[in-house]
């Protein structure tokens, strides 16, 4: 295992984990058996990326601010990431609804399904709606105020606050680079080596990749819902799918316009983040590793890679958006509604809006469905009928967001002439005996 590269470790392991599941799922104690001895181990691992994800943003955003030296380089930058976020969420949107408009698959659910699908998974639906519209009844300027918060220690106890904890590392950033350069010379040392710490942590954590992938997938496997309702669900799943590779194909491509690095350095480079976005469902959790493959496979000077992705990976769901686009107008196909042109261009406007306020974990693109879905008129309740595959497809769309993070930094690297050759590092670079 140690002489394959880290992608294909994580691809095995997710592999085997599926088959371990398919195997132990016939003895009638074998579903059991995972959810209590295989699973915590899948939990665990989560966990530890978890653990790692706040100091990391705090550690790597503020040595990336105070390392530009001056506010306009900053606000250049941050200027160049948004736009290039919005700009390609627009473009995700786009490729959803023109392949669930050109397909339809909503049209191919019968009455006795729907039913069906809607009396399964009606409670869940119902608890997404009650979370969306205590969204719908905050202020228009409840975002912004959420963005600043009253208690940095106990906004950093919650993967939930990314965005408040950005802020406060750029806020922090900034002070650097305001006062004199020998005064904040010490702070900045003490950040550059967390963050060196922090990444060899990384470092060790992806050790047990495969393992922990393997216990994700075979958790997975046991508590899926039944085969009959997936059938049913096939053609839409489809639809997301191929909306889904179609938008790494367009990443790849911008990439190559952009910066020249060919397709195959692109996702070789990026891959184990895609794979481990796979598994976690959470763009939050994966990216630890998101910024090691950037950093270190492809080239992104980490003055960009410490800034562009922990912003991307709480604004940027392109994956989402584009989901969201087809199981809207999926949903209205399934009920019978045809939707004009004007109130898919709202879709296009609302699911790039609602990504930005998604969080970065399994399950937040349901609840933003909701949002989405009443802008268009269709009825909530026809949130019920995707359950069944959501979890799935959630897997996938996170390695799109995660994707659309790595391409969006290469992009601004180049703008910012900090796209370098990869220096990739071992967890055991430094250890006494290698010397």
């Amino acid at each position: 295992m140690k002489k394959l590269a880290l992608h294909w470790q994580i691809l095995l392991g997710m592999v085997f984990g599926v088959v371990f599941a398919l195997i132990f799922t016939n003895f009638d104690w074998g579903s059991q058996f995972i959810t209590d001895w295989i699973k915590p181990f899948g939990s665990i691992f989560i966990n530890a990326l978890k653990l790692i994800a706040v100091p990391l943003i705090l550690a790597s955003l503020i040595k990336g601010v105070s390392d530009l030296k001056d506010i306009s380089s900053l606000s250049k930058m941050g200027l160049r990431t948004i736009l290039t976020y919005i700009t390609t969420t627009v473009i995700a949107v786009s490729i959803g609804l023109a392949i669930v408009n050109i397909f339809q698959p909503g049209k191919s659910i019968d009455q006795d399904t729907r039913e069906e699908l809607i009396e399964s998974y009606g409670g869940d639906a119902e608890l997404r709606q009650k979370d969306a519209e205590k969204q719908k009844e905050a202020g228009p300027l409840q975002a912004l105020e959420d963005l600043v918060p009253d208690n940095i220690f106990g906004a950093a106890s919650n993967n939930g606050n990314m965005l408040q904890v950005i802020f406060f590392a750029i806020f922090f950033g900034i002070g650097m680079i305001l006062i004199p350069e020998k005064q904040a010379q010490p702070v900045k040392d003490f950040f550059d080596a967390l963050n060196e710490v922090i990444l060899k942590m990384i470092d060790l954590i992806m050790l047990f990749a495969p393992y922990g992938v393997f216990a994700l997938l075979a958790a997975l496997v046991v508590e899926a819902p039944s085969a009959d309702l997936f059938m049913a669900l096939l053609f839409y799943a489809f639809c997301v799918v191929l909306g889904l590779i179609l938008m790494i194909g367009a990443y790849t491509l911008i990439v190559w316009l952009f910066t020249k690095k060919t397709p195959g350095f692109f996702i070789n480079g990026i891959s184990p983040a895609q794979l481990l976005a796979l598994s976690t469902s959470s763009s939050a959790a994966t990216l630890p590793v998101t910024m090691e493959r950037v950093e270190e496979h492809l080239g992104v000077d980490r003055q960009v890679s410490s800034f562009v992705l922990p912003i991307g990976a709480t604004i940027n769901m392109d994956g989402t958006s584009l989901y969201q686009a087809v199981a809207a107008v999926f949903i209205a196909q399934a009920f019978g509604m045809d939707l004009d042109f004007a109130t898919q261009l709202g879709i296009i406007v609302t699911a790039t809006l609602a990504s930005i306020g998604s969080a970065a974990v399994p399950g937040a693109g349901m609840v933003m469905l909701v949002i989405v879905l009443g802008q268009a008129g269709i009825p909530e309740a026809g949130l019920a009928l995707i359950f069944a595959v959501d979890r799935p497809l959630d897997m996938v769309r996170t390695s799109v967001n995660v994707t659309g993070d790595a391409a969006v930094s290469m992009m601004v690297a180049k703008s910012q002439d900090k796209l370098h050759d990869p220096k990739v590092k071992n967890w055991d670079d430094n250890y006494p005996s290698k010397k």
